[in-house]
């Protein structure tokens, strides 16, 4: 018997097909679904009313296409002269609302004044779900192409792609340039840069630190924690706040400057900007995340948070004081179920990782007075990359802000140009050494790629505040 072409071809991948995938040997156990969580029962829309968005003034002219795709809104932007390459924006944690919204690049004038077009996701779920903004960004750069020709204007798939982000969104730029996320991501995009600015580049232990943080605090305010996750957190947070600061969060008690030595320590070493910091408004957020049980408001099934490798210290001193080994001895430990936050079989990790797994350009900026997200993300992340042999890749840069993701758009245009550039051929760019605690201690740290000019596209925050903090905490004259 003859057989045709299409039938020919389909016994021959039947045949190249692994057993299981024909249906499998009647000894195998089927394959199980995996667990749900809280998050994937909820809901979210996408306002489409609010995605439009105008053109900027006294910039080239742009194509600018809205829309909805996979449960998430979008925004896209190509210059009538695009240059062919393509940037993705991650954006920060949005909160828990139901109702998803899509954040501009702040440097979206710098990125079509140069020729690039760049598209942003508000992704499909809110709440801390990097595994969603991964994803859901993926699925908007492979659908880009189509998109534009949706809309009369076909295009060439991008020369390259890069990705940036802050906070949460620094976190998803990380992950997406991540080895663990090429292998295991169902949109699969092989970007060729990354800038990654104030980014949670610690995954996991973003939310260690604000555990041993918590328990530190109850330690010295005299409510020590007797059981992991602190069920009476609610009831006891006024009377430990009360026990560390005579006016919080910038007056501490004599217990309070114990804590503060603690935080300075958990967050990155004696550095600039931290006394700043550590008496800045942001400090409200962070004790907002206290109390918690483990999963990431249902973002993880089980506790996922562990303090068993904190060490706690009260000075700059590695060597453990009679003092720091009595509490490093009795402090309660958090210990996360080694199984909450585990590699899964329908994609990504829940929350994924930042292994440092990377074989492309990544350009880090942190500011050095971050609380919520603080300086040491950016050192856990070295050591990732030095354990990983990949620090040939990463380049890291401090900035001397007082806040979270307060970043003037000329330091991240110079972020961008220096990794794209680094990307194309040109030399590394530089950076500053965030591991040695003696350079990062130093009055003048940071001062390198800080740039305190301010512009039209800068937020009114960053413009009123970057001039009195230069104002305030000046660079040593060289």
């Amino acid at each position: 018997m003859q057989l045709t072409k299409r039938a020919a071809l389909a016994l021959a991948l039947a045949a190249a097909l692994p057993l299981a995938a024909c249906g499998g040997d009647d000894d195998d156990p089927p394959r199980q679904p995996e667990e749900t969580r809280a998050q994937d029962s909820r809901t979210f829309t996408v306002n489409e009313a609010a995605l439009a968005f105008p053109a900027l003034a006294d910039a080239p002219e742009t194509d600018r296409w809205t829309g909805t795709l996979k449960g998430s809104g979008y925004r896209i932007e190509v210059p009538k002269q695009w240059n062919g390459k393509l940037v993705m924006y991650a954006h920060g944690y949005a909160g828990t609302g139901a109702v998803l919204g899509v954040t501009t690049p702040s440097i979206r004038r710098h990125l079509i004044e140069a020729g690039y077009a760049w598209a942003a996701s508000s992704y499909s779920k809110n709440y801390y779900d990097v595994r969603a903004g991964v994803e859901d960004t993926n699925a908007l750069a492979l659908a880009f192409v189509q998109i534009a020709a949706q809309n009369r204007r076909p295009l060439a798939p991008p020369s390259r792609i890069y990705i940036i982000g802050h906070s949460m969104g620094g976190h998803i730029a990380a992950a997406a340039v991540d080895q663990e996320t090429l292998d295991t991501a169902n949109n699969k995009v092989r970007y060729h840069g990354a800038v990654p600015m104030c980014g949670v580049l610690g995954d996991t232990e973003l939310f260690d630190y604000f555990a041993a943080y918590q328990l530190a605090a109850q330690q010295y305010a005299g409510r020590p924690a007797t059981a992991w996750p602190v069920n009476n957190w609610a009831e006891i947070a006024p009377a430990v706040r009360d026990a560390l600061f005579t006016t919080f969060p910038s007056a501490t008690t004599a217990q309070g400057d114990k804590v503060k030595a603690i935080v300075q320590n958990l967050t990155g070493g004696a550095r600039p900007m931290f006394d700043q910091g550590f008496a800045g408004p942001v400090q409200n957020t962070v004790w907002g995340t206290f109390g918690g049980d483990g999963t990431i408001n249902g973002i993880l099934n089980r506790n996922g948070v562990s303090t068993t490798s904190i060490v706690y210290q009260l000075d700059g001193d590695p060597a453990l004081s009679a003092e720091e080994t009595t509490l490093n001895d009795t402090i309660l430990r958090a210990r996360a179920d080694p199984e909450a936050n585990r590699l899964r079989r329908d994609g990504l990790r829940w929350i994924p990782k930042t292994n440092a797994r990377i074989n492309v350009p990544v350009v880090t900026l942190h500011t050095l007075g971050d609380m919520y997200v603080p300086f040491s993300m950016q050192q856990i992340y070295k050591r990732r990359a030095d354990a990983q042999g990949t620090a040939q890749w990463l380049v890291q840069r401090a900035i001397r802000g007082v806040s979270h993701c307060d970043f003037t758009v000329a330091e991240q245009k110079a972020a961008f140009d220096a990794m794209v550039q680094w990307e194309q051929g040109g030399p590394r760019p530089e950076g500053d050494n965030v591991l040695d605690a003696a350079t990062v201690a130093r009055p003048d740290y940071g001062c390198r790629f800080t740039d305190n000019t301010v512009s039209a596209d800068d937020s009114p925050a960053i413009a009123q505040g970057r001039p009195q903090i230069a104002a305030a905490l000046p660079c040593p004259a060289s």
